[in-house]
């Protein structure tokens, strides 16, 4: 999913933990190449990326930013700074690569449809589920990739929608995402149905629209749909997931476009990726008890 803003009815951000209660996607492969979805990220040098001496906003401070609310199962308790939830603790991962301990790292709310656009940035990275695009690109940078993002459908149990076993049985139906979201264009892309799908500027007016048959179904990323299923809307249910992860698709840290830092940021996930943290990270935030069928 990319992840997300912007609209007028709508969109999906990304949900809270409860890492145990989740069952979503299987770990990450290690070995996948990250760098190759990041952005022009190339190793930097050991001077310019010395430990705790990067050229940050805050000389001897990393500022990192994200949305709020800040969702499960990507950030715990609308607190990214307490180091739950994926994206909470792969952020701390990062900072203590970069010399940065979690007594030097501030967070800023960041809104997702601002955080991607052009502009100088109140952030030194963000992270916040967004995919990694070229058009994104064209107005800011990226780490390496760490998190490899599968979409999904959720629907209520018992509609016509949550029977879908191919792609072309969802055609016929009234779907929803975030507004600026890999979700939306999974829909509109992907799915390609018969009438245009609601977008929404937020995940609990997604959420909200769902329940009240606003729409029949939602696209969001896999994680967030086993979260929403069994933690915020029990009546429905995950019916697939789509290949997107096949595709190449990637969440990234968000840097100002040339950011000097991004070399560092991206070393940083790079090493994470290679010695397993990132997925030891993602199966416990995330876990990988349940599977979902793929949709073709």
């Amino acid at each position: 999913m990319s992840l997300r803003k912007p609209s007028a009815v709508l969109p999906l951000a990304a949900l809270a933990v409860v890492a145990a209660a989740l069952s979503g996607c299987a770990p990450q492969d290690a070995k996948s190449d990250g760098a190759a979805a990041g952005t022009s990220a190339t190793a930097g040098s050991p001077a310019s990326c010395a430990p705790g001496a990067l050229a940050t906003r805050t000389a001897g401070k990393l500022t990192i930013g994200t949305d709020k609310p800040a969702y499960d199962p990507w950030f715990s308790e609308d607190k990214p700074e307490n180091g739950k939830g994926f994206e909470s603790a792969v952020a701390y991962a990062v900072a203590g690569k970069l010399g940065y301990p979690q007594d030097k790292v501030g967070w800023v709310v960041a809104p997702f449809g601002k955080a991607t656009a052009p502009g100088a940035k109140d952030f030194d990275f963000d992270i916040n589920q967004v995919s990694i695009s070229d058009e994104r690109k064209q107005a800011v940078d990226f780490s390496s990739g760490y998190y490899d993002v599968r979409q999904a459908v959720i629907a209520l149990k018992g509609s016509k929608a949550a029977g879908a076993k191919s792609i072309a049985d969802l055609k016929g139906s009234k779907l929803g995402a975030q507004i600026g979201t890999t979700s939306l264009d999974t829909i509109t892309g992907t799915i390609k149905p018969s009438s245009q799908p609601a977008v929404f500027d937020s995940n609990d007016l997604a959420k909200a629209a769902l329940k009240n048959g606003q729409v029949e179904a939602l696209v969001v990323d896999l994680p967030t749909a086993f979260y929403i299923t069994g933690a915020e809307v029990p009546e429905a249910q995950v019916v697939g997931q789509f290949e997107s992860a096949s595709q190449g698709e990637q969440f990234g840290l968000v840097l100002d476009k040339g950011s000097k830092l991004t070399p560092c940021v991206s070393q940083a996930v790079d090493a994470l990726r290679a010695d397993g943290t990132l997925a030891k990270l993602e199966k416990q935030w995330l876990s990988d008890a349940v599977s979902a069928p793929v949709l073709k």
